[in-house]
């Protein structure tokens, strides 16, 4: 019989019990100090000679003794006779003996090749560097545990230290479980996935201090795990395994660990990474993170990073934190800490927050995530425009420089982000696909800087100007042209169904995928329905919703839809048929506030540049006839 256990152990409380159970054998080594920077010192380091190990000439000038100076002033300047009196010095040089002050040159007036005569007094040790000002022998530079920075590296230098001892870095070993995975490829076959979690991991791992070893993939099999397992602890600190981590009938890490050692949690409280363990396998700490990505680098956050800060004796850094307003409700189940990533922008004096996917395995949900939101267990989330704190992931000078667009998707917006960063590095873009209508509200509401729209009106035969003036009346906004572009049916390459028209899609056996509500290509497709006199029930798969035009070229060629309406340059980028259907137009929603703004008008000469129209139209199936004029402003 399967043994299942899956606990809901506090995050905190599996936190603190995994670290207060571990005790590692710190090792020490000696690397030179010059190659030190951000390595961990073992022992306090000590100087070894002082810094100056002699006094010193603090200024360029003349090396003086302080009593013949006494008395000098404009009346009654003091001459003085270099050999005699004086000896000319660099900031640097020695203090030539009989000699306790220093006059600067510019306080000098030269009466002769061998005369000087100064108007003021010095007083002693004025303008000297005395032996150790800086570092004396014995003074304890750094204290142990402490991370080297680059002043450090110059102060242990100066005191005569050219290696330092170090903790050696603690080392990782990766295992990545899974059948189904193979190395990174360009070629991937049905069934097949590419291992990737194991150089994220190594990357996080590096950036904390510690020296990760892959073990490379491990098919599914319990003694072949079990040997890893026991191999890699006998040769690392700490041990990190991949998937497998859950309950299903090829989840072996839980069983593994308790065979081999002792399991302290299995499962946390959390969502996502809630099929995480720890434990413990001849005294090397072992983490089972679950295989879905979001959840094993949370994972590998909660339970690696506090275990390599201890490693060092360090204090685990906290990352920034920025309260923000939320742009729409975020709900939680009560139970469970819930881990929501954010976009956040800067928008009219406010900072605005809004939730990514929360599937666990949406890689690119990290990758566009400025932040992540913490909700509590036993909260239930937070209303739209509620002030919440989120963690940052984005330096917030970055957020700052940062223009919001939103509303439904197209490549044009990725091919400015490019352009603009060209011409403007200092500048970002970031963008989120959730229909036209979404879009025209997040500009009602004050969400976003830009929203893309293409809204067909069945009653004017126009796009978007009439959904402008029924939503944003008294608000202050500009319609600007960006692209106009090809709609159309999107097919397997050969088009083995034959589907030419409307009427080919409620035959028996085809299957629709359809875009997301407020979509303009869902407004589009209910209009041609309605043209035809089909009716939504008839479309097998019309409930079943895309987030973009790629994904639905996507489905289509992974044999998941038979046809789906969208764009030409989708489906050429998955080599796909395609068969138009109508010309849109794809404009540019803006608020006049940033229309008008520097960073609006950057926007707008990217739109009109010779740039932009070549790259757009080389993608196939746009026209940019006539980018950047203004179509409706309000």
């Amino acid at each position: 019989m399967r043994k299942i256990y899956l606990e809901d152990t506090p995050l905190q409380d599996a936190q603190r019990e995994f670290v207060e159970k571990i005790t590692f054998d710190r090792k020490i080594e000696r690397v030179r100090t010059t190659d030190a920077l951000g390595r961990v010192t073992a022992e306090p380091v000590y100087a070894k000679v002082s810094m100056p190990n002699y006094h010193a000439s603090a200024m360029d000038g003349v090396a003086v003794l302080a009593v013949k100076t006494h008395g000098a002033d404009e009346k009654n300047p003091v001459r003085l006779q270099q050999g005699v009196d004086y000896a000319i010095v660099d900031t640097g040089d020695p203090i030539p003996s009989g000699f306790d002050a220093v006059i600067m040159i510019e306080h000098i007036h030269q009466v002769d090749e061998h005369t000087i005569e100064i108007l003021e007094p010095v007083a002693p040790w004025q303008h000297i560097r005395p032996i150790g000002e800086d570092v004396v022998v014995g003074e304890m530079i750094v204290p142990a545990h402490h991370a080297l920075r680059a002043v450090d590296l110059g102060a242990l230098l100066a005191g005569g230290n050219v290696e330092v001892p170090v903790l050696r870095r603690p080392k990782v070993a990766i295992i990545p479980t899974g059948t189904e995975l193979i190395e990174p490829s360009e070629t991937v076959h049905n069934g097949e996935i590419i291992e990737f979690n194991g150089t994220v991991f190594a990357s996080y791992l590096k950036e904390w201090g510690a020296e990760p070893i892959y073990f490379g993939i491990v098919k599914d099999e319990y003694a072949v795990i079990k040997q890893k397992v026991l191999e890699a602890a006998r040769i690392a600190d700490i041990v990190i395994l991949n998937a497998g981590s859950s309950a299903g009938t090829e989840d072996y890490t839980v069983h593994v660990i308790g065979e081999l050692g002792q399991v302290f949690t299995h499962g946390v409280a959390t969502r996502p990474g809630k099929p995480s363990i720890t434990g413990v396998v001849e005294g090397t700490p072992v983490i089972g993170v679950p295989g879905y990505p979001v959840s094993a680098y949370l994972s590998l956050e909660w339970f690696a990073r506090p275990l390599v800060y201890h490693y060092y004796g360090l204090i685990e850094p906290k990352r920034a934190a920025l309260p923000v307003k939320l742009g729409r409700r975020v709900v939680s189940d009560v139970g469970a800490d819930d881990f929501v990533r954010m976009t956040i922008g800067y928008i009219h004096g406010a900072y605005v927050a809004n939730p990514l996917t929360r599937a666990a395995g949406v890689t690119m949900s990290m990758v566009r995530a400025d932040g992540m939101l913490r909700i509590p267990a036993g909260h239930m989330g937070y209303e739209q425009g509620e002030v919440v704190e989120l963690e940052l992931y984005r330096p917030k000078e970055q957020i700052d420089r940062t223009t919001v667009i939103t509303g439904s998707h197209d490549l044009s917006v990725d091919v400015l982000h490019t352009l603009l960063r060209k011409e403007h590095p200092d500048r970002f873009l970031v963008s989120s696909h959730v229909g036209s209508m979404s879009g025209i509200l997040a500009i009602q509401k004050g969400e976003a800087h830009a929203a893309g729209i293409h809204l067909f009106d069945e009653e004017s035969g126009t796009y978007n100007v009439p959904y402008i003036e029924k939503h944003l009346k008294g608000h202050d906004v500009v319609l600007i042209q960006l692209v106009y572009r090809e709609q159309g049916w999107i097919l397997p390459k050969g088009n083995p169904l034959g589907i030419r028209c409307m009427e080919d899609l409620v035959k028996p056996h085809v299957t629709y995928i359809n875009r997301q509500r407020g979509a303009g290509t869902r407004l589009l497709f209910d209009y041609l329905l309605k043209k035809e006199g089909l009716s939504r029930e008839a479309v097998y798969g019309y409930d079943r919703e895309a987030i973009n035009h790629l994904s639905i070229a996507a489905a289509v060629a992974g044999g998941a839809a038979d046809v789906g309406l969208g764009i030409y340059s989708a489906a050429q980028a998955m080599g796909l048929d395609f068969i138009p259907v109508a010309e849109e137009r794809y404009d540019l929603l803006m608020t006049k506030r940033f229309y008008d703004s520097p960073e609006g008008q950057m926007l707008v000469h990217v739109i009109q540049s010779e740039s932009f129209k070549t790259e757009m139209e080389a993608l196939g199936g746009y026209s940019c006839r006539e980018s950047g004029q203004i179509v409706f402003e309000n």
